[in-house]
């Protein structure tokens, strides 16, 4: 452990966020971007965001997929106010299902992602990643915001079969959800409080909907949320912590997405209760 850089015989385990000195206790001033040594705590520094100046252009292009995708349902026969799945071959062939996957039907663990039941479904969802993905593709890359996305998706997906062993399930709700927690993830990480941030509230609301509102995919939320926070943990924090090469971390966030694939496959072959 190492020792305060103002009292050498005090150790400690808690650095200035901006300068990054150790600091003991009488010399911890606390702000709202963490705590800082005595000199950082004078200056008058440019807060930190999580954010930059960069076009999250991965965002808008998932935006218009999911909206042409959309459209493409609602043209077909979907309705656009209602919430069943008659009337478009896109939603009764896409979305996922025990009785589908394990019928051979293995990329609706996929395509469940960019499909939605209704317009104000597909409208929460949007605006969601519209919000989510401005802020963290910029602050993280299009390559790794990417990696996150389609795992929370995938991992919504064996979350959603997982729990729901018969009715099918639709929309983009898991990689959102993983986003939030991946958001997360990067924010402690950067040194950034997501309570103050909002986001924490946001999470906390978005899952009281989620357990209070019928006909919401439970499993899909939490499935997407773990999923996303465990794939930013590994490109993040497991990377700072074992320094390992850049590409690695990717890898076996990657796996994750591997992983929920499988899992949705086994469960899918399992009869439902």
């Amino acid at each position: 452990m190492e020792a305060c850089y103002r009292h050498p015989d005090r150790e400690t385990g808690v650095s200035c966020s901006n300068c990054g000195r150790s600091i003991c206790p009488d010399c911890m001033t606390s702000t709202s971007v963490g705590m800082r040594c005595p000199e950082c705590s004078k200056q008058k520094t440019k807060v930190r965001t999580i954010g930059s100046d960069s076009e999250p252009k991965l965002t808008y292009a998932l935006i218009a997929i999911n909206v042409i995708i959309g459209l493409g349902a609602f043209l077909g026969g979907a309705s656009a106010t209602g919430g069943g799945f008659s009337g478009s071959s896109l939603l009764a062939e896409g979305s996922v299902s025990r009785f589908g996957v394990d019928n051979g039907d293995y990329w609706r663990i996929l395509t469940a992602g960019f499909l939605h039941v209704n317009f104000i479904h597909l409208l929460f969802n949007m605006f969601a990643l519209y919000v989510l993905g401005g802020l963290l593709e910029p602050a993280i890359g299009r390559l790794r915001f990417g990696v996150i996305y389609f795992v929370s998706l995938l991992a919504g997906s064996f979350g959603a079969l997982l729990l729901e062993p018969l009715a099918p399930t639709v929309g983009a709700s898991g990689a959102v959800f993983g986003l939030m927690g991946a958001a997360v993830v990067v924010m402690r990480n950067r040194g950034i409080n997501p309570m103050e941030s909002g986001l924490g509230l946001w999470i906390g609301l978005n899952l009281l909907i989620t357990f209070t509102i019928p006909n919401i995919s439970i499993g899909g939320h939490i499935g997407g949320l773990i999923g996303g926070a465990l794939a930013a943990f590994v490109m993040f924090d497991l990377r700072d912590r074992v320094r390992l090469p850049e590409l690695v971390p990717m890898a076996i966030a990657g796996a994750i997405g591997v992983a929920a694939v499988v899992g949705s496959v086994v469960v899918s072959g399992s009869t439902p209760v």
